[in-house]
């Protein structure tokens, strides 16, 4: 089965991609012999779409955890509305969601094959978020839709119906597409990094990375927490609590640093592991909210549940991952605050320094860890707290000789050991305290929380 050569690896997704433009090379009016369409189960198409997204963000120049963010929230989202009209037990988060009144609505009366409206959907929303990517994506992107109409759309007697489908999914894409122009992240991509910031400066401020993990000294999208969250509710949370700066050794701000500074003396090598595991690079990986997407696609496979429930899965992620993101941003831009790679160096061991590079952004709280907690409370909240999986998205890459690690799978038992793992990897790289990764796991939990009180079903 064509399925089975993604299920494999990522990087093996191209050939899955190269298949699906060799049935496309006629025209979408313009059926080949059935022979020679493979067949797929609904899940399997809103599977294949989520695992091109993620492959988008890990290809598409210029990308960051902070755009790719974004994008997953109204690539979920558009899957999600794509198709709810088609479920009489669900609903429209139109007039729930921030500033969002209405979306098309389909014909009354009338047939639609929710497969290809989601189909056009995902195609339509993604091409718009990422048309800064390579031409070679934007043809995988095509190439993928028009394998999976040709597999649905092409039954005699039914032209009128597809016709439909496909208008009535692209209605819907573009118009949660010029939704999303309104949010102060449109084409982020195009100013990642801010050269005009003025740098406060002030005892435990953050300062530009010496030992930094990206090309640029400069803060990425300082201004991204003044963007539009997806939930009215998520602009709302309260600043977290930070503990005062101190230098005096035995205090509770020493003592953070300090429990960074010994944990890099004895790291084990399966923690070392771990801290590369969960680095997502966004110049080699699909970036931090692209592995939380990734996770859930791991679930859907397992769990297949049926379209309406996928859809939603990737909805409810994709938009908390993208509000943890958007609260995240804001906090770290108020508070400005220092990474042990500058205050371990002055205050505990001047020959310091972190196991793993500095991000290009303040420390307080930790984004991976906002994050990774946003999406395990999603998930925990659809599926139970118990899934036995194994994470190899990033087998296959090649040992980090620096650090002297191989990238090995993870497995995992709960959804929250992913968060409390993904948090903990930032402590063993030293570049986050505790206090940066509990505040965020706690963050996570109230973001995520009021994604899930949406009204997602109707009161029948």
């Amino acid at each position: 089965m064509i399925l089975d050569i993604i299920d494999k690896s990522y990087k093996q997704i191209s050939l899955l991609l190269t298949l699906a433009l060799l049935l496309a090379s006629c025209s979408v009016n313009e059926p080949t012999e059935a022979s020679e369409v493979p067949t797929f189960t609904p899940q399997e198409v809103a599977i294949g779409w989520g695992e091109l997204s993620t492959y988008l963000a890990k290809t598409t120049p210029a990308n960051s955890p902070t755009y790719a963010s974004r994008c997953f929230g109204y690539i979920g989202l558009t899957m999600y509305e794509s198709i709810v009209n088609g479920y009489p037990e669900y609903q429209s988060l139109a007039g729930q969601l921030n500033e969002l009144g209405s979306l098309p609505s389909p014909e009354a009366d009338a047939e639609y094959n929710w497969l290809l409206v989601l189909n056009a959907g995902q195609a339509e929303i993604i091409r718009s978020l990422y048309n800064q990517t390579s031409d070679s994506n934007k043809v995988k992107i095509d190439s993928l839709e028009s394998l999976y109409y040709q597999s649905f759309g092409m039954e005699a007697g039914m032209e009128a119906m597809t016709e439909r489908s496909v208008a009535y999914g692209k209605s819907v894409a573009q118009a949660i597409f010029e939704w999303s122009k309104t949010d102060g992240g449109h084409r982020g991509y195009l100013h990642n990094f801010d050269k005009e910031l003025e740098h406060r400066q002030f005892p435990g401020s953050w300062k530009p990375p010496l030992y930094a993990q990206s090309f640029s000294h400069h803060p990425l999208h300082p201004y991204w927490g003044d963007n539009r969250t997806f939930l009215p509710r998520n602009s709302e949370i309260p600043l977290p609590e930070i503990l005062p700066y101190d230098t005096t050794p035995g205090s509770p701000y020493y003592q953070q640093f300090l429990a960074v500074y010994e944990k890099d003396l004895e790291l084990t090598q399966q923690e070392k592991e771990i801290a590369i595991w969960w680095g997502d690079d966004p110049d080699e990986t699909f970036t931090p909210p692209g592995h939380s997407y990734y996770i859930a696609t791991l679930v859907l496979k397992d769990k297949n549940p049926e379209l309406i429930k996928c859809a939603e899965t990737y909805a409810r992620v994709g938009m908390a991952v993208a509000d943890a993101f958007i609260n995240c941003w804001k906090w770290k831009f108020h508070f400005f605050s220092e990474r042990p790679n500058t205050y371990i160096p002055q205050f505990i061991d001047p020959e310091w320094e972190s196991f793993w590079p500095d991000p290009p952004f303040p420390a307080f709280p930790s984004g991976h860890a906002i994050q990774a907690s946003a999406a395990a409370t999603v998930l925990i909240d659809l599926y139970g707290e118990d899934f036995t999986f194994v994470d190899s998205s990033h087998v296959g890459r090649p040992r980090d000789e620096l650090r002297d690690v191989d990238f090995r799978e993870r497995p995992f038992t709960q959804f929250w050991g992913v968060a409390r793992e993904t948090a903990d990897s930032r402590f063993y790289g030293g570049i986050h305290t505790p206090q940066d990764n509990d505040v965020g796991l706690e963050k996570g939990q109230v973001v995520a929380g009021n994604v899930n009180a949406l009204n997602w079903k109707r009161d029948m």
